[in-house]
């Protein structure tokens, strides 16, 4: 095991493996096993360049092989930060069969939070696209590699300069790979974070494997199923939620979609005639207003699951009759529980619920600032814990303290009541993050991020209410005697390396900020504030 991972204790792991929840089965081992049953019929579409199941475990072999060449070997981290193109799949299954730790970044991160991954993780490699989006990924790796001391490689897809071509490192496979055990960690997931920069999370071959197959039977996946990758594929949910993993353990076919935008995803839905995709709340919206003045054939689409923040009762009761399919809420996190609703659930459930969890073993806690359990229906602190939620972040004691219960059980963050029938109906957020539109930030960060401007005496970040994301960021500004401008300080930001999504929306000045009873920043006081500005005069600052 990797040092600095907590594991279940040892009465948990024997219970998941007797329950059959843990089957003792690799990533490398699952595709192996696919190549066998699933032969010739396509693994991995872009709609124009398709891979069977058979030519991608093949790859992966020569892969895994120019990767052990490199001097990867089991346990390295390698931060993996690809878009969705077919080379993730290779660059992924090569290293689980190798045994070496992806750290799934986010084509959105920019050096600040790669150069952390690489310090903090002491990775060896780190993987890019030449360019995406037109971003330059090589320059933001000479700039990683500068700070790094232990990153020895930099593997390109694409044009490489002076760095490693991906595709010179499919060799013939000369000798055998080490052993890779189902209990090892299988990657690194980054958390949402509502302190700092994100936490790693440590996931093992067992209990992710099995929450993908618990997704898959929920989510009604088979060999006949064909997943849209619309979203970054990096993310959790549309990792495994079931997402592209879980349509290859279920025998299924991925479709990659550059975005989500409807002028890219919509033709390939009436092309590969695609099943089941995911979105978020905002996104969902777009593809509803798209719908109906666009001329694609979106009739094979039978699921549509949002998830990643709230989705609005409202906008969830037009998705059946605007987008002719099944909607599915999806409701869970990076460090484990996943609930969903079932597809043959009534619309009230479907609609007002973010469903239930996979496991009849995820256990869950809802429980008041005391730490005592709300009566029945009541709103309180989400705690769970069950056969795939870690029991602890990577390298992370005294986080760990906090975040999980002694007991093992993981304090999510989330604000929910229980329905009378069981399901979960999510209300908020306890922690200092922001969900803007999915996408979580971390006050702390940007805070820390801001404190570090000659002209900023003091900084709260808190979420503003959108309409479009549900929430945006606004950045209160204490300043000194020299005022800077928002512009300035937003320029400030993109230096210092943050990603877009991270750059305050709003920035208002502030003599003082209003405090607690106990003499804290009043972040409440101050989303009231701004909520109140907004509602008066919604003008974007």
């Amino acid at each position: 095991m990797l040092p600095g991972c907590p594991t279940w204790p040892q009465e948990f792991a024997d219970r998941y493996r007797k329950a059959g929840y843990w089957e003792g089965v690799t990533f490398g081992e699952m595709l192996r096993e696919r190549a066998v049953s699933q032969g010739d019929r396509t693994a991995v579409t872009d709609g124009q360049k398709s891979t069977s199941y058979r030519e991608l475990d093949e790859k992966v072999d020569r892969l895994a092989a120019g990767f052990y060449q490199l001097g990867i070997r089991p346990t390295d981290r390698v931060i993996v930060q690809l878009p969705n193109i077919t080379e993730f799949f290779d660059v992924c299954f090569a290293l689980f069969r190798l045994g070496a730790l992806p750290i799934f970044s986010l084509p959105a991160h920019r050096s600040s939070e790669i150069a952390y991954f690489a310090e903090f993780s002491e990775a060896v490699a780190y993987i890019i696209p030449d360019v995406y989006s037109g971003f330059d990924y090589r320059g933001l790796a000479r700039e990683v590699q500068a700070r790094a001391a232990t990153l020895r490689h930099v593997i390109v897809v694409g044009q490489p300069q002076e760095f490693t071509p991906l595709s010179g490192l499919y060799i013939e496979p000369d000798q055998s790979l080490p052993q890779v055990l189902s209990g090892n960690i299988a990657f690194l997931q980054l958390s949402g974070g509502s302190t700092g920069l994100p936490k790693l999370i440590p996931r093992t071959h067992d209990d992710y494997i099995y929450s993908l197959r618990g997704s898959v039977e929920i989510c009604g996946l088979d060999e006949k199923s064909v997943y849209l990758a619309a979203l970054p594929m990096a993310h959790n949910y549309p990792l495994s939620s079931p997402g592209v993993f879980g349509t290859l353990y279920a025998g299924g076919k991925i479709v990659l979609a550059p975005t989500p935008s409807p002028d890219d995803a919509f033709p390939l839905i009436e092309q590969e005639q695609v099943t089941i995709t995911a979105l978020v709340p905002p996104l969902a919206l777009v593809w509803l207003d798209s719908a109906s003045s666009r001329s694609c054939d979106l009739s094979s689409l039978q699921v549509l699951q949002v998830g990643g923040a709230k989705f609005s009762e409202e906008a969830a009761r037009r998705i059946k009759p605007e987008l002719g399919c099944t909607l599915q809420q999806v409701f869970g996190m990076a460090e484990g529980l996943v609930n969903y609703t079932k597809l043959d659930d009534p619309e009230d459930i479907i609609v007002a619920t973010q469903g239930r969890p996979i496991s009849i073993d995820d256990e869950i806690k809802i429980l008041d600032d005391e730490d005592k359990e709300v009566a029945p229906g009541e709103l309180g602190h989400l705690l769970t814990r069950g056969p795939y939620t870690i029991r602890g972040y990577y390298k992370a004691d005294q986080h760990n303290a906090r975040a999980f219960t002694r007991d093992g059980f993981y304090r999510t963050g989330d604000l929910v009541r229980l329905s009378p029938d069981g399901n979960v109906i999510v209300e908020g957020r306890a922690k200092d993050q922001i969900n803007r539109g999915g996408e979580k930030v971390a006050a702390e960060e940007i805070e820390n991020h801001l404190l570090a401007h000659p002209g900023v005496h003091d900084a709260a970040i808190v979420a503003m209410p959108d309409e479009y994301l549900g929430e945006r960021s606004c950045a209160f500004i204490i300043p000194y005697e020299m005022v800077p401008t928002v512009t300035e300080l937003k320029n400030f930001l993109r230096e210092r390396g943050l990603a877009a999504y991270k750059i305050p929306d709003r920035i208002e000045f502030i003599s003082a900020f209003p405090q607690t009873s106990v003499g804290k920043v009043s972040k409440k006081a101050l989303r009231e504030m701004i909520a109140q500005q907004l509602s008066s005069a919604p003008e974007v600052h």
